[in-house]
């Protein structure tokens, strides 16, 4: 079956957002307005780039096809913890000890993506309805347990669990409806009234969004279950908002949306040298203007054959690549002589 250009459309500018988000996210306590469009990506991307990671989990399960997610996912989380943890201690920034199973940066996602496949070999043998809300009743759950946090991915995992099932529950033929006219209409309501409430509630704390920390570290030990379900609702239209909007057509740039790993494992280092070195200041729209310029230009380059041959012995354990490169490279020369 071809692949449909939509859904890496879709991953290209969720991966766009995530580097652009980790950019601007030094200055949101400068501004309200940056702080405004922080949350408000913040409110979807994650969401709605784990549903298109659920969407394409439908494969059969069995202990071969475990072995192979650990290898396409838990040894790049070793590698690049690793990395992280050495790149860290070498530009000087706290926090560079952190234990194996102590996510560093990003890398929590492919903790919680080898999780959710496990969780899925059980989940899907509940009926639909039953099984996602059942992951939704966990996520609210729990948040009242101080014991999962950020260990091993263990909060995140639980949380953003329910939008992965819906990923692997729904079809090609339910994503396509968020296309319609009048959905596409209602999304843009649905966009603006959203960043108005974030403008108008400043003080919401980002912790709900990243889903990592416990209810009472996030001020509301009784009530932060409802709370939660809020933010699910909002997660949930946010997405499909989004989503309604993307492109269906193939263009120049759709198959960088096949590469999102690559910008997802590599863009930190240089968002941490940007940081360390205090490189951006936002003072103006122009400033914000070139930071998601400079954000698109970084995920471009990170998802460029030459930079996938260097690091893909890294992420994927292959180095097809190269070895491609070195064939073409004999062939001309034999041709030549």
């Amino acid at each position: 079956m071809e692949r449909n250009p939509y859904f890496d459309n879709a991953k290209l500018v969720l991966i766009f957002l995530v580097v652009f988000g980790h950019m601007i996210q030094p200055f949101i306590e400068e501004s309200s307005g940056i702080n405004t469009l922080y949350m408000w990506i913040y409110t979807f991307h994650m969401p709605a780039f784990i549903f298109l990671a659920g969407f394409y989990a439908k494969g059969s399960w069995n202990m071969a096809y475990i072995i192979n997610l650990a290898k396409k996912l838990l040894v790049p989380y070793l590698i690049f913890q690793l990395l992280y943890t050495i790149f860290y201690y070498y530009i000087g920034k706290n926090g560079w000890q952190a234990g194996v199973f102590y996510p560093q940066w990003s890398l929590w996602f492919l903790c919680s993506l080898f999780s959710w496949h496990i969780l899925l070999s059980i989940f899907k043998k509940i009926p639909a309805w039953f099984s996602v809300s059942l992951a939704v009743l966990i996520g609210l759950l729990v948040g009242y347990f101080g014991e999962i946090g950020h260990t091993f991915s263990l909060s995140r995992t639980f949380v953003f669990f329910p939008f992965f099932l819906l990923g692997y529950w729904v079809t090609e033929g339910h994503v396509m409806w968020l296309k319609r006219k009048s959905v596409k209409i209602a999304s843009l309501i649905v966009l603006a009234v959203v960043g108005v409430a974030i403008y108008f509630a400043p003080d919401f704390n980002s912790g709900w969004l990243l889903a990592s920390k416990p209810y009472n570290d996030l001020g509301l030990p009784a009530f932060g279950g409802i709370a939660r379900l809020l933010v699910y609702f909002t997660s949930a239209i946010m997405a499909m908002s989004i989503l309604a909007w993307i492109p269906q057509g193939n263009s120049r740039l759709t198959h960088f949306g096949t590469r999102t790993l690559y910008v997802y494992l590599l863009h930190g280092f240089l968002i941490q040298l940007f940081r360390k070195g205090d490189v951006f200041q936002v003072n103006n729209i122009f400033d914000l203007l070139g930071i998601a310029l400079l954000s698109a230009v970084i995920v471009l380059i990170l998802s460029t054959k030459p930079v996938q041959g260097i690091w893909q012995p890294f992420i994927e354990g292959r180095i097809t690549i190269i070895k491609n490169v070195f064939e073409r490279t004999a062939d001309r020369l034999d041709h030549r002589t």
